[in-house]
């Protein structure tokens, strides 16, 4: 059965051009984000963690806290609104310096163009110097 005889009845609706924006946004979605799985899961394997932990909620954050070099708790601030913020941009700087990337890299992991950091981080020739930075 193939994609367009699923959607149908989603086309035959009156507004056919919302539904197909809505349909290719969608399979959009899905796409960018099985990428951000395949580039976390790498990322975490450079960093001596079994990828397929990046499929695990709230336990991704915590391998994501260990790579990054701070304590396990600090997923507890980032449920604080505001504070969030602010944690996660040190949390994020960490994560960088801990694949020898600069502080301006690390501001790019968190814009709206994040896969894209997560996929140079993921597929370059940076390795993972130990959390924050250090040399393990």
């Amino acid at each position: 059965m193939s994609v367009l005889t699923l959607l149908a009845p989603v086309f035959q609706q009156g507004d056919s051009g919302a539904a197909a924006a809505s349909a290719f946004s969608s399979l959009f979605g899905l796409v960018v984000g099985i990428f951000v799985v395949v580039c976390l899961w790498r990322i975490y394997a450079k960093a001596g963690e079994p990828g397929w932990y990046c499929l695990i909620p709230i336990w991704n954050t915590l391998v994501l806290l260990k790579i990054a070099g701070r304590p396990w708790w600090w997923i507890l601030l980032l449920c604080i609104p505001f504070v969030n913020f602010v944690i996660l941009l040190v949390v994020m700087l960490s994560f960088g310096k801990s694949f020898g990337k600069g502080a301006a890299f690390s501001i790019f992991l968190l814009t709206c163009i994040s896969p894209i950091g997560f996929a140079i981080l993921a597929f370059d020739g940076s390795r993972y110097l130990g959390p924050g930075g250090r040399d393990s």
